[in-house]
């Protein structure tokens, strides 16, 4: 459309048309259902490579995820959501973009909008967890527990619908009453939500009782909603023509598989069935992949074999404690060691790119004026609450010169800091990165007081190592350690602790 000055008349952009095109329709649709351990990108990937048309992840608990931070993984391609422990509590990559749904485990709809909104650039949709009955979800009136909470359930749907671009749905088990059951799921309706998937069975009931199939017909038929049926997996889901005829019976939307897809993923051909030794292998390429924790993958092998866990090769999967040991006991060791060597390539790569870029950043460890030595800080060879940076900093102050200034950058490929000092307009640097930055702001004081021809406070400066241990260990028993620096008394030691942490941060 060609934008003019008429009013009420707009230009329709790439983007709109875009956004309205991906936007997840759940109706025919045949999905894998979340799960714990399972959900993770290697099955959702294979699954939509044998038909599935939506995947969920896992549950993912607001209160984890609202503490992490994204970041782009150029070695593997992906998205990683990585908590402040390091661990990667979500990854994507564009291969699922249009397909996958963040399920959320969550009681609270402030909370729920802030992960929503953390994530939605990166996913399909959202979904929120009102059917789990385990207690790692219903502590906290999460999961199941939502069910007796009506209000809650509204509104943490409504907000979510309202803050966010992407189909918000939830996921719910029936309750007693079908009367109770149904006017649930109009309220939930009313909310706007894209769609509700219904696990037919109640909460106190497990995967032997049979499922409700009955129940989910008269939902069905009582919304406008598209409805998606759960629960047939085993009674009635072992191949896609159960998943037809589960659809059929329940006169479901979509159909959600869960413990069926978990045991033979294939289960969305609709060619049939693959051997179980095919599908671990080619989930086992995806797990190496995409760097998968290997109690993840393990996980997931030991839910296919099933049955042949206690064959040779089950007794080698479950003896396992690494990726590597996984492979070799699926005969994949050359592919874990051709896969790792392409990773390792691909980061040497990206760091060099990003080091060139990173010297040519004004006031960063590349500038032309900075001087580098290849130094790196080690906490074990200096005394207890004395550091090079405390140690700078005094010397400054002495001379009557500004405090040091350090700008601590962050290379994103892999994520580890370097860092600058700058003392009376010159800057000192060390050539080596670290994962913390504290020690690179350390190890860039180190390199400026060794340019300098200043002491840096090491236990051993001057001195030979095990003698300077030997008297370190005698002073710290008799209660007399020194450290040699007498000027750095206890109340200038409480000021440059609080000094040498006014530091800048840079991400590159």
């Amino acid at each position: 459309m060609i934008a003019t000055n008429t009013p009420h008349v707009f230009l329709v952009t790439e983007e709109m048309i875009n956004q309205t095109v991906t936007r997840l329709c759940y109706r025919n649709k045949v999905i894998l259902a979340p799960m714990v351990r399972v959900g993770t990108l290697p099955m959702r990937l294979l699954a939509l490579d044998y038909g599935a048309d939506i995947v969920y992840c896992e549950e993912l608990i607001d209160l984890k995820m609202i503490q992490c931070k994204r970041i782009v993984n150029d070695v593997l391609d992906t998205i990683d959501y990585v908590a402040t422990d390091e661990r990667v509590i979500f990854r994507t990559c564009e291969r699922e973009k249009n397909h996958v749904v963040f399920q959320m485990g969550t009681s609270d709809p402030q909370r729920a909008l802030t992960v929503a909104q953390l994530v939605e650039n990166d996913v399909a949709g959202i979904d929120v967890n009102m059917g789990c009955p385990k207690e790692y979800s219903t502590k906290g009136g999460m999961g199941v527990a939502l069910l007796s909470n009506p209000d809650k359930i509204e509104a943490i749907l409504s907000t979510l619908v309202k803050g966010i671009s992407k189909p918000v749905t939830c996921k719910i088990r029936i309750l007693p009453s079908l009367e109770d059951t149904i006017n649930l799921v109009k309220r939930i309706e009313r909310t706007g939500v894209a769609a509700v998937a219904v696990h037919g069975r109640r909460k106190e009931e497990r995967p032997q009782h049979p499922v409700h199939c009955d129940v989910i017909k008269a939902i069905s038929e009582a919304v406008s909603i598209p409805v998606i049926a759960n629960g047939g997996s085993q009674e009635i889901i072992k191949e896609y023509s159960g998943i037809e005829e589960f659809q059929r019976v329940t006169n479901a939307s979509s159909v959600m598989v869960a413990r069926a897809a978990m045991w033979n993923p294939s289960v969305f051909r609709k060619d049939g069935l693959l051997p179980t030794e095919t599908v671990l292998k080619e989930y086992l390429t995806y797990a190496i992949k995409y760097d998968s924790h290997y109690t993840n993958t393990k996980y997931c092998l030991c839910q296919m074999l099933r049955e042949k866990l206690e064959s040779a090769q089950g007794k080698k999967l479950h003896a396992a404690q690494s990726n590597k040991e996984i492979c070799e006991a699926f005969e994949m060791d050359v592919y874990y060691k051709e896969a790792k060597a392409c990773m390792e390539a691909k980061r040497d790569m990206l760091n060099t790119i990003n080091q060139e870029k990173s010297e040519h950043l004004p006031g960063d460890n590349g500038s032309p004026d900075t001087i580098q030595m290849a130094v790196r800080f080690n906490k074990r060879e200096y005394p207890p609450q004395i550091t090079p940076k405390m140690i700078l900093l005094e010397w400054c102050r002495k001379q009557k010169l500004p405090q040091p200034v350090y700008v601590t950058v962050q290379r994103p490929s892999d994520r580890l800091f370097n860092s600058v000092v700058t003392v009376a307009d010159k800057h000192y640097s060390s050539s080596c990165w670290d994962k913390t930055k504290k020690v690179v702001e350390q190890s860039s004081a180190i390199v400026c007081l060794r340019s300098l021809g200043l002491s840096e406070g090491k236990l051993c400066d001057g001195e030979n190592p095990l003698k300077c241990k030997r008297k370190r260990d005698e002073e710290i028993a008799n209660g007399t350690e020194t450290t040699g620096l007498p000027s750095l008394n206890t109340n200038k030691r409480k000021q440059s602790i609080t000094d040498e942490n006014k530091t800048k941060d840079i991400v590159l």
